[in-house]
């Protein structure tokens, strides 16, 4: 045969999933898009068609749908636990599961005064307005044995207006940057951290607390840093996080630095004094590195979009 199979994997992705708790008059929302990815004795399916080994993508789907159900979601990282345990342990042809979540936010929606007349501001408690800070992510891989939980977000835009600088840098017969000694530090963020829980024997975190914290910590370093440079700013929020977080053992970003530049206004006859700025949205300076509880080993993908 002059070809052989090499990794392969199937499932169902982007399952979108809404689920609705009520408690009494209080609802509370969990918004999740869940995608299902399954490996295991998958070699007969492709090399003759045979489906014997073959747990349909719309059973996936269906099991997503009836987990939200039975277990409820807790959070993103438990409702995954779950699926991949499920999975693994009750199809013996499936060796690896790998689930991965994006959760969407939502707040109250506070009533006005007016309407509090009629019907008290505390008691509207099923009324939603989607939140637009962040997409929280994660991803679980269970091979009967060990576990692996990464978690994260996307699209955080945060942004200080003063308090960095950008200087001293190579310049070569291309550089035309000016040097910066009080410049706009705005980016993105895509992050992922790698939790230390891999087996059931380990007392699992507490993911909901875990993920408020970690971002808090995150974004306090990006505010108290005085930036000399975007990597110096990562590197504070990576070991802000590692130094805070017992239960996380790695951190990647990708920043891409969303430049705003000074616009000149000298032709108008107008001074700019660090107030008008031009965003530009591309090209732009993108900055990634891993910061690693020492003695630990990389494990995150390097590629972010790989998870």
């Amino acid at each position: 045969m002059p070809t052989i199979l090499g990794q392969n994997q199937y499932g169902k992705a982007e399952n979108r999933v809404v689920k609705i708790t009520r408690d009494g008059a209080t609802h509370h929302i969990k918004d999740l898009n869940v995608s299902v990815a399954l490996s295991g004795d998958m070699d007969e399916v492709h090399y003759s068609g045979s489906n014997a080994n073959v747990l349909p993508t719309d059973t996936t789907k269906n099991t997503v749908y009836a987990f939200a159900k039975e277990h409820g979601i807790e959070s993103a990282e438990q409702f995954g636990i779950h699926l991949a345990r499920h999975f693994v342990t009750s199809q013996e042809p499936i060796k690896v599961a790998r689930i991965r979540i994006e959760e969407y936010a939502w707040e109250r929606i506070a009533a006005s005064d007016a309407n509090s007349r009629f019907i008290g501001a505390d008691e509207v408690k099923h009324s939603f307005v989607r939140k637009g800070q962040e997409t929280r992510v994660t991803q679980i891989t269970y091979d009967g044995e060990k576990w692996e939980v990464v978690s994260g977000l996307k699209d955080l835009v945060v942004m200080n207006s003063t308090n960095s600088e950008f200087w001293g840098y190579v310049k070569d017969k291309y550089t035309t940057l000016q040097e910066a000694y009080d410049r706009i530090l705005a980016t993105q963020v895509s992050a992922r951290w790698r939790f230390n829980w891999t087996d059931d024997e380990q007392r699992m975190p507490n993911w909901e607390k875990s993920y408020e914290q970690t971002k808090k910590h995150m974004l306090q370093a990006f505010a108290e840093t005085y930036s000399l440079s975007l990597q110096q700013t990562l590197y504070q929020m990576g070991s802000r996080i590692i130094n805070n977080r017992s239960e996380i053992d790695e951190v990647r970003f990708s920043l891409p630095n969303k430049h705003h530049f000074l616009v000149d206004l000298e032709p108008f006859g107008l001074k700019n004094d660090n107030e008008v700025y031009f965003a530009a949205d591309r090209p732009y300076g993108l900055i990634e590195a891993t910061i690693l509880r020492d003695g630990c080993e990389p494990k995150i993908p390097v590629d972010l979009t790989n998870l």
